[in-house]
């Protein structure tokens, strides 16, 4: 086990470079010892399984999954390091697979001529497509190369089958407040890879507001503490307006075609759908600070409307269609508003799927083989042929029935009697199920009476 991963020693590699003065202090600050590293315990904790693979040292290839700031990079220079391994990093963002490829071509024949075989780091390996990332496996599987990747798009979208069947997969979390608000009080204090020489005085209000404004990404908030203390003198106390002087025209985190688009997305869904209109309020105005098209957020609150209120309140459709059109109107920022007032709208009103449940249900008959052919009961008969053969027999027409309602089974032979729509007892659903409760209770009872009543009794003169 090389020194320095699990005590206070540091290993004397390159990395000590990143000391430099005019390195950035993210950099100076990334972890170079494994008890260094802020969160993620549940990976590097006691027991953890990258703690007994640097126990062991015993290296295999694996993705660490996480969103940015979260230890990727560190995590697999420490990898390297202890496996004492040729180390190649690359960036799919900067890197060609070609170039990629090249490094895995040379890294087998260093096997060959050595036995060891070469760790290679690929940082945002999402970003190599399906047919590029095929390239990977027979490197993987001969053992030439010990592949670590790292992103932070979800590897079962992003990563081919067979190479994710070959790499273990390790989940990183956003760092927690308190975690973030530790690593800049180490930043502030340390005198040769923080800022302790600057002696500037930071209070833990102001740290707890970075941790914040980082969301959990620990490179966000080192750059934002770095950018904040540069603005004042050696032994100054830092001032709040120089935290404001940051976190101003600071874009959100946000890719609206990755994985954190649709983690938000489903923030607001399941918010509107739980009847918390705060919390539906926040996602919303979270994506629409990000950058998100709010013309996207109308079409799935349009959807909400459907899907997760339907027949309770028939009125939030209109309000959702009302609200689409109001933004096409108005555009930006006033039209936001209109979006908004439908959010709150969605979230308190009440809820029913019901709907959406039998239209599932019905899809999925269909999917199984039940498109059946429409009784001659249910076809209109233009021809005298057609009602010699049995078209429109038995047909009843509704108009002139009682209450409308007639003992005419509509659906095919195979699914008489098939009961799709249960409404729910909320809203006014409430009223369609009392009135769907009468109509069925009403059609059983007729149809009763219809068995009981005898034929009428023959003509002799037809006999």
């Amino acid at each position: 086990m090389k020194e320095g991963l699990f005590d206070d020693q540091r290993p004397t590699r390159s990395k000590r470079e990143m000391a430099a003065d005019n390195a950035p202090l993210a950099e100076r600050m990334r972890p170079l010892a494994l008890d260094e590293i802020v969160g993620q315990q549940h990976l590097v904790g006691p027991g953890g399984p990258i703690r007994r693979l640097l126990e062991q040292e015993d290296i295999t290839s694996m993705i660490f999954w996480g969103p940015p700031g979260t230890g990727k990079t560190t995590l697999a220079n420490l990898l390297a390091y202890s496996a004492d391994l040729e180390f190649l990093t690359y960036s799919a963002v900067l890197s060609g697979i070609k170039e990629v490829r090249t490094a895995m071509e040379e890294a087998s024949r260093v096997r060959k001529s050595s036995g060891r075989p070469t760790l290679l780091f690929v940082d945002e390996i999402h970003r190599f497509n399906k047919a590029q990332q095929d390239a990977f496996l027979p490197f993987v599987e001969r053992g030439d190369i010990v592949l670590i990747g790292a992103t932070t798009e979800n590897p079962s979208f992003e990563v081919i089958g067979p190479l994710l069947s070959r790499l273990t997969v390790h989940i990183l979390q956003p760092l927690q407040e308190a975690e973030l608000v530790d690593l800049l009080q180490r930043a502030i204090l340390d005198p040769k890879r923080g800022l302790g020489a600057r002696k500037v005085t930071v209070t833990r209000e102001q740290l707890t507001g970075i941790a914040n404004f980082a969301s959990g990404d620990a490179r966000r908030a080192l750059v934002a503490l770095e950018g904040a203390v540069r603005q004042c003198d050696v032994g100054e106390t830092l001032p709040d307006s120089a935290i404001h002087a940051v976190f101003e025209g600071r874009a959100l985190l946000y890719d609206k075609h990755g994985e954190n688009h649709f983690d938000l997305i489903s923030a607001l869904h399941k918010s509107i759908r739980s009847s918390d209109p705060d919390a539906a309020l926040y996602w919303f105005a979270r994506m629409l600070k990000s950058g998100e098209d709010p013309g996207y957020l109308a079409r799935r609150l349009i959807r909400m409307a459907t899907e997760d209120i339907g027949l309770a309140d028939p009125n939030a459709l209109r309000l959702a269609m009302a609200a689409q059109q109001s933004y096409q109107f108005l555009g930006s920022p006033e039209g936001d508003l209109s979006l908004a007032q439908l959010v709150v709208y969605l979230a308190v009103a009440p809820k029913s799927n019901a709907v959406y449940a039998a239209f599932k249900k019905v899809n999925s008959l269909i999917d199984k083989g039940y498109a059946c052919e429409v009784p001659l009961r249910l076809r209109n008969a233009p021809t005298a042929m057609m009602k010699e053969k049995g078209w429109a027999e038995n047909q009843k027409y509704a108009h002139s029935e009682t209450d409308s309602i007639t003992t005419m089974e509509c659906l095919p032979d195979a699914l008489a009697g098939k009961v799709f729509y249960e409404p729910t007892n909320f809203g006014v659903e409430a009223r369609i199920a009392e009135r769907l409760k009468y109509i069925r209770a009403e059609i059983h009872r007729r149809r009763q009476q219809e068995d009981a009543t005898p034929p009428p009794a023959s003509n002799p003169k037809d006999a």
